[in-house]
């Protein structure tokens, strides 16, 4: 991928422009770092607040009424509705269900069950169902 840098006087706030002549993985991704940098969310812990940064969270899950978020070999509770966290995280994010955002750059691999759903399982072992509502998008997002 070709980088042009322009540094202005006249510029408040950084912003980055990629011109393409079709979306592909390595756009995507630059789209999310951009997006993500400098973006971190709060889990706690056995008591503990740990600072998590975007990439290192693989799923948001809402259980029991509370807000749980997977991480490689951890789990972290946050105080956050779901929602929030969605919008926080941007890119790189997708709702595959009412209750459950996953990281794209997270999964495993992906299974057809019953009644033309499908599941899912994340490289950490976790796996979850893409309601037929999210379904759509996520297929899309695959190429399938």
């Amino acid at each position: 991928m070709k980088v042009e840098l322009k540094i202005s006087g006249e510029v408040n706030e950084p912003y980055a422009v990629i011109y393409a002549n079709s979306l592909s993985d390595e756009i995507t991704s630059a789209v999310a770092y951009l997006e993500n940098a400098g973006k971190f969310i709060t889990g706690e812990n056995n008591g503990k607040i740990s600072i998590l940064q975007p990439d290192e969270i693989y799923m948001v899950r809402v259980e029991c009424e509370r807000t749980v978020i997977y991480t490689r070999d951890k789990k972290y509770y946050s105080s956050k509705r779901l929602y929030q966290l969605e919008h926080q995280l941007g890119m790189g994010f997708m709702k595959i269900s009412k209750s459950t955002i996953i990281n794209l750059g997270h999964i495993k691999c992906v299974e057809p069950t019953f009644k033309g759903m499908m599941s899912l399982v994340m490289k950490n072992g976790c796996k979850d169902y893409i309601s037929r509502k999210y379904l759509p998008d996520f297929k899309k997002y695959l190429g399938i």
